[in-house]
């Protein structure tokens, strides 16, 4: 019997003259359960962090601001969903198109950092309508997102310009992940991976799903920082991206990640190598 069927219970007895100790030895429930009244919750402080964080973050869900509150405050998850909920903050689902369920082949998996690296363009506008093209470019195992470039157009140098800056600052990868376009496939960029001793992983024409974990990159980008904002220059294209990516690495709980950053599961993932390579080592 639940807790509010023996209240119901008791109460029924006291209505028919029984004490309140005596009915409550006959439900076996304690007094104290049936005498407690609920307090009435004072919310108001709880809920206006969590406009602020909402306001803040307009396409987190309950999950990542709760976790965004727990950097600051003790704070249970059920209680913000149900803050959440009567106070109608979802987050609008935007509406997608279903995709029949076929066999799907198995690809490789990145195993460790820096193991497959994953490259893309994305395409935007500046307000006046002149295109930009943005080279995304992400660790698949971490989703640290490595790359935010703008520009203009696209070319196999700049390609080759950016995955150079980005081999000399983080190391080059084993594998890199892309699909067919030409700025991909052209022979500059192959005599460069071959150089630069890289391997690549090009997805089948047509199945975007094979290169899944940037396009998931691609669309949080696009989600969470192209959709809100309206880019007057290359410029300042260039400065709100470079901050979205800051935000996306070190500040956005990652679903994925057990809603911890990529940076800080970079982090956790060496320490934890290191301690099984000497377990004497303080993480």
């Amino acid at each position: 019997m639940r807790v509010t069927e023996q209240r119901q219970a008791v109460q029924f007895l006291v209505d028919g003259g029984l004490s309140v100790p005596r009915a409550c030895a006959l439900v076996q429930l304690p007094r104290s359960t049936f005498l407690y009244t609920a307090k009435p919750e004072d919310a108001t402080a709880l809920l206006a962090q969590i406009r602020e964080l909402a306001a803040r973050h307009p396409r987190y869900g309950y999950r990542r601001i709760c976790v965004l509150l727990r950097r600051t405050t003790a704070v249970n998850e059920k209680r913000v969903r149900r803050l959440w909920h009567q106070h109608q903050l979802q987050v609008r689902r935007l509406a997608r198109r279903r995709r029949s369920r076929t066999a799907r082949p198995t690809r490789l998996e990145a195993a460790y950092p820096g193991h497959i690296w994953a490259y893309d363009f994305v395409e935007d506008a500046l307000a006046d309508g002149t295109p930009l093209r943005i080279l995304t470019v992400m660790d698949e195992f971490t989703r640290e997102g490595l790359a935010l470039d703008v520009a203009l157009t696209t070319s196999a140098e700049r390609v080759i310009g950016v995955l150079r800056a980005l081999v000399a600052q983080h190391g080059a990868p084993v594998y890199l992940r892309s699909d067919n376009g030409a700025e991909f496939v052209a022979i500059a960029v192959q005599g460069w991976l071959t150089q630069a001793g890289l391997q690549t992983l090009y997805i089948d024409p047509g199945k975007p799903w094979q290169n899944g974990k940037e396009e998931r990159f691609n669309g949080t980008v696009r989600d969470e920082c192209l959709n809100m904002h309206l880019f007057h220059s290359v410029a300042e294209a260039c400065v709100r991206l470079g901050a979205f990516r800051a935000q996306y690495n070190q500040e956005r709980p990652h679903s994925r990640l057990g809603y911890v950053t990529p940076l800080a599961f970079k982090t956790a993932w060496y320490q934890a190598q290191a301690k099984q390579q000497d377990p004497h080592i303080d993480t």
